[in-house]
C-alpha cells in the first residue's frame, strides 16, 4: 500500500503528463496535486502538509502510512482518475469551498467560486441592519448563496430557487448537511427568474445568474465550457437576457426598502446598472471584487 508521500508524487507525476489537462495546473502538477488529495480527504492543504511534516524524514512511511486506509487510497485514485480526463478539480472530488462551508457539487451545478462569496458579503451588509424577514436566492445552483444567507444572515426564512430539478436536488442535500436548528428556514421552488415566488415579499434578492453570451463559448476555459452546465453558463441577448428579467421584476416584487443584488459581469456591469436606474432602482451601486473588476451590482427599491 502507498504511504501519503508516495501517493502525493504519483499524483503529481500523472498530472505534469495529462494531456487533457491546461497548462497550468500542469506546470504546478505538486499544488494541483496537493489539492486533490486533501479534498478527497475533506482537510485543507495545510492540513495535508501538517500530516506530512509530522513524519520524520527516515521514516516516510510510519505516520502517513497509519493516516490513510484502503478506502481514502480508492477515493484518492477514482478522483485522480476524473480530473486525468478533464472535469474540474472540484468535481473530481465531489465538493468545494464555500465561504465556511462544504458543498457537495457535481456536473448538475455550477462551481462555487471566490467571488460569488463577495456577492454573500454585499447582501448581508445591505441588510445587516434588521432582523426577519425573506431572503430569496434565484438560480441556486448548489445552493451556495441560499445556504450562506441562512447561515450567516438575519432572516427568518430563505426560499432558493432553480430552472434546473437536477440543481434543487443537490442545493436541497447540502441543506440537509449544514443547516442547523439556529439557521433561517431554507425552502425550495422550482421554477426560472422570479415565477416561483407567487406572490412573496422579500426584502432582498440575490442571484447570480447565467451572463455568457452564446457565441462566447469558444473562448471559455474547456473545464468551464465541457463541463459545467449550459443552463448556469449562458444567456441569450448577448448574455443579458437574465439581468434584464431579474431587474425589471424584481422591482414589484421586492419589499419596500428592500435590495436587489446580483453578481455581474464585469463587460456587462454598466449596462446592467443603467437598467436598474432606468427601472426606478435606487442607491444603485457597482462594487469591484478583490481583482478589481466590476462585480457586484446592488440596488433598492424606494421604501
Amino acid at each position: 500500500m502507498p504511504d501519503l508521500r508516495q501517493l502525493l508524487a504519483r499524483c503529481t507525476s500523472r498530472i505534469a503528463q495529462a494531456e487533457r489537462l491546461d497548462a497550468e495546473s500542469r506546470a504546478d502538477a505538486a499544488r494541483e496535486a496537493r489539492l486533490l488529495v486533501s479534498g478527497v480527504l475533506r482537510i485543507t492543504p495545510g492540513e495535508l502538509a501538517q500530516r506530512l511534516s509530522a513524519v520524520p524524514s527516515s521514516l516516510p512511511s510510519a505516520l502517513p502510512s497509519a493516516l490513510m486506509s484502503h478506502e481514502d487510497i480508492e477515493r484518492i485514485e477514482l478522483a485522480l482518475h476524473r480530473r486525468l480526463r478533464g472535469e474540474p478539480l472540484a468535481y473530481a472530488v465531489g465538493w468545494a469551498p464555500f465561504r465556511h462551508l462544504e458543498l457537495m457539487v457535481d456536473e448538475r451545478v455550477l462551481i462555487p467560486r471566490p467571488e460569488t462569496e463577495e456577492v454573500v458579503g454585499h447582501a448581508l451588509a445591505v441588510t445587516a441592519d434588521q432582523s426577519g424577514g425573506l431572503a430569496v436566492d434565484i438560480g441556486t445552483g448548489s445552493g451556495a448563496i441560499a445556504l450562506s444567507l441562512a447561515t450567516e444572515g438575519r432572516f427568518s426564512e430563505v426560499v432558493a430557487t432553480d430552472v434546473s430539478e437536477d440543481a434543487l436536488a443537490v442545493a436541497a442535500a447540502n441543506a440537509q448537511r449544514v443547516l442547523g436548528p439556529s439557521h433561517a428556514s431554507v425552502m425550495f421552488r422550482h421554477g426560472s427568474d422570479l415565477a416561483p415566488l407567487d406572490g412573496l415579499r422579500p426584502r432582498v434578492i440575490v442571484s447570480n445568474p447565467p451572463y455568457i453570451a452564446y457565441d462566447e463559448a469558444a473562448a471559455l476555459p474547456a473545464a468551464v465550457r465541457d463541463w459545467e452546465p449550459p443552463l448556469a453558463l449562458f444567456a441569450s441577448d448577448g448574455g443579458m437576457a437574465r439581468y434584464r428579467a431579474l431587474i425589471d421584476g424584481a422591482h414589484d416584487v421586492l419589499f419596500p426598502g428592500g435590495w436587489l443584488v446580483l453578481e455581474l459581469d464585469a463587460s456587462r456591469a454598466g449596462i446592467t446598472a443603467e437598467l436598474a436606474v432606468a427601472r426606478g432602482y435606487q442607491q444603485v451601486q457597482v462594487k469591484q471584487d478583490l481583482a478589481g473588476r466590476d462585480r457586484v451590482l446592488l440596488a433598492q427599491v424606494p421604501a
